[in-house]
């Protein structure tokens, strides 16, 4: 019975490999299924029949499978498991005594079976060998360190923040993520524990693009954060508990535009003239507060009125091209309410920017009017609810606080503009704006006049120089992404740039192009972080510029000339007929590019698996990281997740180095050529809207290049943790990180190397901390070599970038959000959770 079922499987297998394998070869793929076919059909064959030979024949199996994939992939685990994994256990099934027994010997050898299992005994042996080698070994990793005169490197640069606090998004508007706190070392990070935990209570399951990704700051006794929906709450840092809370009681959006729904962070300005006793500020009642909200929600609805309602009901392509929304006009003499000297700026959802006070969470009258807010739809063209909105948190920069937006890429071609405004930071009035296909009209547009649609947009973080007296914003592309004709030299000029804009201006300084003519959605993603550098042993001011398609770019940051050496290579041309796609992209010295991606990196669970992995791989357009979207369909690798996203690098200051988590996952990108019309092509029914590029002749179908059972069709490693040596740009480390405990379907903590979203942060005491991976840890790494010397179970997935700060306590507090992203497939949450030394741990430092 053993015996007839393993003939049987062993027969199918062959035959999948036999049909497969054929249809692999006449795509030109390899010949190594269809021939490894042969010996397993013979030996199904064989041992139905009850011949000895058939444990000969599966020898020949597993030496040939053994060869090829050694040949193929060298002595790596991840690589070799599908090729080896299912061969080597049938294998070993096949010695069972049940087998054995019930295989007929010839009469002149009564021994044959015996001396029949001694080659498939022999190939089993080897087989456990070539595993034990590779199981040790790690192709994929780069096992350096950074000097001990390095880790010991200290700066005297100062940066008007207090130790203790992190008071932007990047903990100062550098975006550094450095913080100079040191309490929690390499020695006793491991005792690390969690101090408390705070339930946001903002979830919902019916929106799939809703994530609490927030990065807390903390900042005079405070922490902020936000929650997807735009609630801002502000906790005690040491307990937990909950001090205030702000609802903005968001306009109702229609669902296909609703179902992305986030907030990064909020941002925080201290005029200096606050009360020093926060006791004595006069509190604003409950009525005039609730008075404040409904105001402020009134100012966002007053978009609604005209607007094409394209989107509920899909009967236009746009909103109202010539929108009547006013702007306020800020009264200058206003005086700041008492408990307004400290406030908090919070962006929504519904395209609005409001000041509260940090003291008691209630809207500050004067910003933009008197219910405290700014409506971004101001001069927006196309007004459609929903189409515009800004995720990353506004940039305090000096007396203006700078915003930048998104707008919904590849729904159409006649979007909202992507302009960035700066407002005063007192009365919110426009000072100036930024947009991208008009660049040289930065003074406040007139009532009556709209931006340019369609413009590039600068989602987001942006930071800030004050020295230099320069915003340093990320750019993308006009929508849609993967179809770039007809788009104008200013559009070309200024997408995927990070752009220096004079602050009281809004001026270009310069700007530097990280992806030419973009069509596979390499937004710059990332806040630029600043650092002052010493290279060619010279310092010098530098801008580190992290992108989707893994190349970290060093520039000066006063000129925009790179600092570490940029060259453009040539990429591939075969683009739809009319696409202007250029032949060159510029690549940086610190470069994280995939390797060339062939058949051989192909994976799966079986060799079945994996071999249509390889099919599909070879119906595919590929000739390298730029290879253009097609109607055939075209592997883009990176694709659109992108091996940096928004939660950037971190970097330190006084070792001159960054801290990094690149991932890698390739995309597919179809073309489906689509008529002018409304019609649905690339979205599911009562799903999401997917690209469906309205406008334009095509629409696009992006999708990760995955298995028939779901898992990546690329081999692992998925993500690692990398040290790079800023001076020199040199790869200092690099190290798998991560498990597939909470991807596979048996929770097996498997250190595959996994993808993830979220950003890493570096502490003066050497530790350097990151919780973006799609299993639910946050972790502590020796920054010196990257190894994980620490690591906490998260309720969900913690896509977000964590902080650090000093608590009254004078304890050295971690604070991370475990909210899931619904894209990544993590489990949602609501948790802040924040860790500490035990009492009287590290206090002495």
């Amino acid at each position: 019975m053993i015996r007839t079922l393993l003939a049987l499987i062993i027969l199918l297998f062959g035959l999948a490999l036999a049909i497969g394998g054929i249809q692999l070869v006449a795509l030109g793929g390899s010949w190594g299924y269809a021939l490894l076919a042969i010996p397993l059909l013979a030996s199904g064959v064989l041992l139905l029949r009850k011949r000895h030979s058939a444990l000969f024949a599966y020898a020949i199996v597993i030496a040939a499978s053994l060869g090829w994939a050694v040949w193929e992939v060298g002595f790596d685990w991840w690589a070799m498991a599908p090729r080896e994994g299912v061969i080597v256990l049938l294998g070993v099934l096949l010695l069972l005594p049940p087998v054995t027994r019930s295989l007929n010997a010839p009469s002149n050898r009564p021994n044959g079976v015996g001396i029949a299992s001694g080659p498939l005994i022999g190939a089993l042996a080897i087989s456990a060998v070539v595993a034990a080698v590779s199981f040790f070994s790690h192709p994929h990793e780069i096992d350096g360190a950074l000097s001990a005169d390095r880790m010991t490197a200290h700066t005297d640069a100062r940066d008007n923040v207090a130790a203790g606090d992190w008071v932007a998004y990047g903990r100062t508007s550098a975006g550094q993520r450095y913080s100079p706190l040191g309490q929690i070392t390499t020695q006793n990070v491991a005792k690390l524990e969690k101090a408390w935990e705070f339930h946001a209570g903002d979830i919902h399951p019916d929106l799939p693009g809703s994530a609490f990704e927030a990065t807390p700051l903390i900042v005079n006794n405070t922490m902020f954060v936000c929650t997807p929906r735009s609630e801002v709450i502000a906790l005690d840092p040491v307990t937990g508990k909950q001090r205030w809370r702000f609802d903005p009681e968001l306009v109702e959006l229609p669902f296909a535009l609703a179902h992305y729904t986030t907030c990064r962070g909020v941002s925080y300005h201290d005029d200096g003239l606050a009360s020093a006793d926060p006791q004595s500020i006069p509190r604003v009642g409950e009525v005039e507060a609730k008075a404040l909200v409904a105001a402020s929600r009134a100012n966002a609805t007053t978009h609604a009125a005209g607007v094409s309602q394209n989107i509920v009901a899909g009967t236009a392509v746009a909103g109202d091209p010539n929108p009547t929304i006013a702007a306020v006009a800020a009264d200058a003499a206003t005086p700041l309410r008492d408990d307004c000297h400290r406030r908090v700026f919070v962006t929504t959802r519904d395209a609005r920017l409001i000041a509260l006070s940090a003291e008691t969470g209630v809207i500050c009258p004067g910003f933009g009017g008197a219910d405290g807010t700014v409506n971004l739809w101001h001069g927006m063209p196309n007004v459609s609810p929903g189409a515009y909105y800004s995720t990353s948190p506004a940039l305090i920069a000096g007396d203006v606080i700078v915003v930048g937006g998104g707008i919904d890429d590849n729904l159409s071609t006649t979007e909202p503009s992507g302009v960035v405004r700066a407002f005063d930071l007192k009365t919110g009035a426009l000072v100036w704006n930024f947009d991208a296909a008009n660049p040289e009209a930065t003074a406040p547009i007139a009532d009556g006049q709209t931006y340019s649609e369609n413009a590039p947009n600068s989602w987001s973080v942006a930071s800030y120089d004050p020295a230099l007296g320069l915003v340093y914003l990320p750019f993308g592309a006009s929508s849609p992404d993967q179809y770039g004709i007809g788009r104008s030299k200013a559009v070309e000029k200024y997408s995927n740039t990070v752009t220096a804009l004079d602050v009281a201006t809004g001026k270009v300084r310069w700007s530097f192009q990280t992806v030419h003519h973009d069509i596979w959605d390499y937004d710059v993603p990332a806040q630029p972080s600043l650092i002052d550098l010493t290279i060619g042993g010279k310092r010098v001011g530098a801008l580190v510029q992290p992108t989707k398609q893994g190349e970290i770019f060093v520039l000066d940051r006063a000129t925009g000339k790179p600092l570490l050496p940029v060259r453009e290579i040539a990429v591939s041309q075969k683009a739809i007929p009319g696409e202007p796609v250029s032949p060159i992209q510029p690549v940086s010295a610190i470069s994280f590019a995939p390797d060339y991606v062939t058949g051989a990196h192909m994976w799966g669970m079986t060799p079945v698996d994996q071999m249509l992995c390889r099919i599909d791989l070879a119906k595919l357009l590929y000739e390298g990281r730029f290879t253009p979207p097609s109607v055939q369909g075209s592997l883009s690798h990176p694709g659109s997740f992108g091996i940096f996203n928004w939660g950037a690098v971190a970097v330190d200051p006084a070792r001159q180095m960054m801290f990094a988590m690149p991932v890698y996952l390739g995309f597919t990108a179809r073309l489906i050529p689509r008529p002018d019309t409304l019609d649905k092509v690339a979205s599911a029914p009562g799903q999401p809207l997917g690209n469906e590029n309205f406008g334009a002749p095509f629409a696009s179908i992006l999708r990760p290049f995955m298995s028939r059972i779901g898992l990546p069709c690329q081999q692992p490693p998925w993500g690692y943790v990398a040290g790079v040596d800023l001076t020199t740009g040199r790869k200092v480390y690099q190290r798998v990180n991560g498990t597939v405990r909470d991807m596979a379907p048996v929770p097996l903590p498997f250190k595959t190397g996994v993808p993830g979203i979220g950003g890493p942060i570096i502490t003066a005491g050497g530790v350097a901390f990151l919780s973006g991976t799609v299993d639910y840890y946050v972790r502590g790494y020796d920054l010196a070599n990257g190894r994980e010397i620490w690591k906490a179970r998260l309720p969900a997935g913690g896509q977000s970038t964590p902080a650090t700060y000093l608590g009254r306590d004078g304890r050295q507090y971690l604070v991370v959000v475990a909210g899931g992203h619904r894209y990544t497939g993590t489990k949602t949450g609501d948790s802040v959770i924040a860790y500490a030394l035990p009492a009287g741990v590290g206090t002495s430092r």
